[in-house]
């Protein structure tokens, strides 16, 4: 593997950064993980822009222009050789002395790395998946903005550690006064009485790019759509339940807190959204392939 740092390409064992750097540090930095299909990155412009708003949010001085950030991607991609990857860009405060002042760092670390990506087991589509509602709570919105994508993950890591001595899938946190808010890397989505509904950007979530499509999808589709905060007890009176994330598309949830929601199999709007979903964003770049070929 080859990893883009700081302008260079270079062996993933020579891709070294400083124990002062401050993203190892302190957690000081912010990143985009982007999904790529037939060479394609997937809502490339959707995510850069959003690492713009979370390097202003910040105050990160990013030199790369949007043009450059997309070039270093491809560049790193191709370096590669992957067509089928997802790619994760990171910037750190980078090297300075021990301290929290940003002013300490002259220059921030830029770093991008690729890993081959072929998607989610299809069993879990088939049959869905189970997760925990947990005793971590979101990050309140006034102590950590979620419109920062930051790499300070240890708020989503106690989480992920809590559901996992659970046997679950993915952890779903609730906010400090106890409504759904997301997964620990996703959003989440419920039917009930065919009306999709998934918690408000407003309560302290994360504004994720797949979630936005779905959202518009289920609109263009005749779906009522509904966002509105709501408690765990609604979550497992669901009659459909299902994550969303650039990696995960749409992966459907079966069983909550060892709670069955519907029929326990991924229901009929769920497995309605993938099909669409993926018919409309991802099978056209294959599209090309074909008619290439």
């Amino acid at each position: 593997m080859k990893i883009y740092l700081n302008g260079k390409i270079i062996p993933k064992e020579k891709a070294l950064v400083s124990v002062f750097d401050h993203g190892f540090l302190y957690g000081d930095g912010i990143y985009e993980t982007l999904i790529v299909y037939n060479g394609h990155i997937f809502k490339i412009d959707e995510h850069v822009k959003r690492f713009f708003q979370s390097a202003k949010m910040t105050g990160f001085k990013i030199s790369l222009t949007k043009q450059q950030i997309e070039a270093a991607l491809y560049k790193t991609l191709k370096a590669n050789n992957l067509k089928e990857a997802y790619v994760r860009i990171q910037i750190t405060r980078g090297y300075g002395d021990i301290g929290l002042d940003p002013a300490l760092c002259p220059k921030p670390t830029v770093v991008i790395i690729p890993k081959e990506f072929h998607g989610h087991p299809e069993e879990y589509y088939q049959k869905g998946v189970h997760v925990a509602v947990v005793n971590i709570r979101r990050n309140h919105p006034m102590a950590l903005n979620p419109k920062i994508k930051a790499t300070n993950f240890l708020n989503n890591i106690l989480a992920k550690i809590e559901s996992l001595k659970k046997k679950a899938y993915e952890a779903i946190m609730l906010t400090i006064d106890g409504y759904v808010a997301e997964g620990t890397i996703c959003n989440i989505f419920i039917v009930k009485n065919r009306t999709l509904i998934t918690p408000p950007t407003n309560i302290g979530i994360l504004e994720g790019v797949t979630r936005e499509l779905i959202i518009k999808l289920a609109k263009e589709k005749g779906i009522k759509v509904i966002e509105q905060a709501f408690k765990k007890d609604m979550l497992y009176k669901a009659d459909e339940c299902f994550l969303s994330s650039t990696t995960m598309e749409i992966m459907p949830v079966t069983k909550v807190d060892n709670k069955r929601i519907g029929k326990g199999v991924p229901g009929e709007m769920t497995r309605g959204l993938l099909n669409s979903f993926r018919e409309k964003y991802v099978r056209p770049w294959y599209r090309i392939l074909e008619s290439v070929e």
